[in-house]
């Protein structure tokens, strides 16, 4: 049943009540509340999963209380404005919300101006919804490495939606790009000028790196596994290289002091919704307009994407979750956009 609170602007959302899996997020009727100074209300027509979003639902967030709405990626037309914002009632946007905030996973959700992502006329939402969590994270994670010409990139993963991204950016940046991935995405990714693709689970696929390198060695390593994982990168990378871990964060050094000197980062994209300036945010802001820019021309490559209902959400992130379904999943939201 359906659980419901008083107020006559009313919207359907699944929300969250405490740590566990996502097929226990309850669905319910939330009332739009006031719409705050540089705050705008999108009203949603599909949201996309990340794996943020099932991470945090299970382990919970410091600011999370009992009827939390979960969700970062969304795309819908904006129906209300609060004061200062000079965005038009009527814009279709694309967003990324801050995990402090109620998010994507409703037919209503309330959003910084400014982290609104204004879509382009021909290209479609389901288009824009794939794009601000994984492309704004393989732009802030390329932004670590200095542009330097005739360089060799590992990208890790390549399979998935941060590093096909990735690996396509490292392309146009004039570096030759190695990636891991399963056998099935060997093709599709050689085909966007990857210079060569390794099956992860080959236990010589380092060896075989090595050998296509020669003499060189590599200037970075893009890591979306884990931390752990990342720190056996380690020593691929030459002198003065750059190990940069996407999925977590490597808390010591992985190699002995003043030896290859390979400097160590970490990405963080939500940390703007807490930290970032005004600078920041207009460099976030052209940088998911260019984002969304290269997928309208065909200039970028996306995941494939599955369409799934509202009504059977839980059950599809869950499924999502243990990998039972794969590529970039959608969901369908239902309601007035107008």
């Amino acid at each position: 049943m359906m659980d419901t609170e008083s107020g006559s602007d009313r919207y359907d959302a699944w929300v969250w009540n405490g740590p566990g899996d996502p097929d226990r997020l309850h669905r319910v009727e939330k009332q739009v509340g006031p719409v705050g100074a540089g705050d705008i209300i999108v009203a949603n027509a599909m949201a996309a999963f990340n794996p943020v979003d099932w991470k945090i639902i299970r382990q919970g967030h410091p600011a999370w209380k009992a009827g939390h709405v979960p969700g970062v990626d969304g795309v819908g037309r904006i129906v209300t404005v609060g004061a200062g914002v000079t965005l038009p009632v009527g814009l279709r946007v694309a967003y990324h919300q801050g995990l402090g905030r109620d998010g994507s996973f409703a037919q209503r959700t309330v959003l910084k101006a400014a982290s609104a992502l204004p879509v382009p006329d021909g290209l479609s939402e389901e288009q824009a919804v794939s794009v601000p969590c994984p492309g704004l994270t393989a732009w802030q994670a390329i932004g670590k490495v200095p542009a330097l010409p005739d360089r060799d990139v590992l990208v890790t993963g390549a399979g998935r939606s941060v590093s096909l991204i990735l690996a396509q950016l490292a392309v146009k940046r004039g570096w030759r790009v190695w990636v891991t991935a399963g056998p099935a995405h060997h093709d599709h990714l050689l085909g966007l000028g990857i210079s060569g693709a390794f099956d992860y689970r080959d236990d010589a696929w380092r060896t075989k790196l090595a050998a296509a390198l020669g003499p060189r060695r590599l200037f970075a390593a893009f890591d979306t596994t884990s931390g752990t994982y990342a720190d056996t990168l380690a020593d691929l990378i030459g002198y003065n290289g750059h190990l940069v871990c996407i999925q977590d964060r490597i808390e010591t050094a992985p190699l002995p002091a003043f030896t290859t000197a390979v400097s160590l980062h970490e990405v963080a994209l939500n940390a703007i919704h807490e930290y970032g300036t005004a600078a920041d945010w207009s460099d976030w802001r052209n940088a998911g307009t260019k984002l969304l820019e290269a997928v309208r021309i065909g200039a970028l490559d996306l995941q494939p994407t599955v369409m799934t209902s509202f009504d059977d959400l839980p059950r599809n992130l869950s499924s999502f979750m243990q990998a039972k379904l794969k590529g970039k999943i959608l969901v369908n939201i239902p309601g007035d956009q107008s």
